[in-house]
């Protein structure tokens, strides 16, 4: 064999080990990004979710929208007024104030279901929310309407919420179109015992 032969034939073995090494870190670079939380982890939490008990009165909440690269793109306050209706039911009228001004407005319908599982609806999302609470945690996947300029996108959001204490909790969610992560929202929520007491 002459030594062009023996030079292309080990160029070509580093480069398919280079292309095998390549492939095998983007493997797990993808598996690690589609794995998600086990909610299961968070049953013996010292801390358990009431969904009644929390999302009743008024609750005011601060948070942030950032993009990919964690960069902040808004900031909003909301309003939530939380109401029952039966031993079933609960509903969450959320206002949101932006940073620039802009208002909003989103209607939650929360519905237990037999299993203790929960379902819900609000006019930006299509079809039903489905949810979960497991000790502290309550972990809902729905698909939005996100309006952006003069379109609107359909994006799935996997959103978890974290009862930190009793009248605390702490919501994060990302947000996905076609599998490829395009931001996330952070929010806090405090329920306001004052005005829940005077109610």
């Amino acid at each position: 064999m002459s030594k062009f032969k023996v030079l292309s034939h080990g160029v070509a073995l580093r480069a398919v080990a280079k292309f095998s090494i390549g492939l095998g870190l983007s493997a797990t670079l993808l598996l690690s990004g589609c794995a998600t939380q086990n909610i299961q982890a968070y049953q013996n939490s010292t801390l358990t979710l009431d969904m009644h008990e929390f999302f009743s009165g008024q609750i005011d909440g601060w948070g942030m929208f950032q993009g990919r690269n964690g960069e902040v793109k808004k900031r909003f306050y909301v309003d939530i007024d939380a109401t029952h209706e039966g031993d079933n039911v609960i509903v969450l009228d959320e206002k949101f104030a932006w940073a620039d001004g802009s208002k909003s407005q989103r209607i939650w319908r929360l519905i237990k279901q037999a299993d203790g599982s929960w379902k819900g609806t609000a006019g930006d999302v299509i079809g039903e929310a489905t949810g979960e609470v497991v000790g502290n945690t309550l972990h809902w996947n729905y698909l939005l309407e996100l309006p952006f300029e003069d379109k609107t996108y359909k994006v799935n959001f996997d959103d978890w919420m974290y009862l930190v204490d009793k009248d605390v909790m702490l919501n994060r969610s990302v947000m996905k179109k076609f599998g490829v992560e395009l931001g996330s929202v952070t929010l806090s929520m405090h329920r306001n015992n004052e005005s829940n007491d005077s109610k």
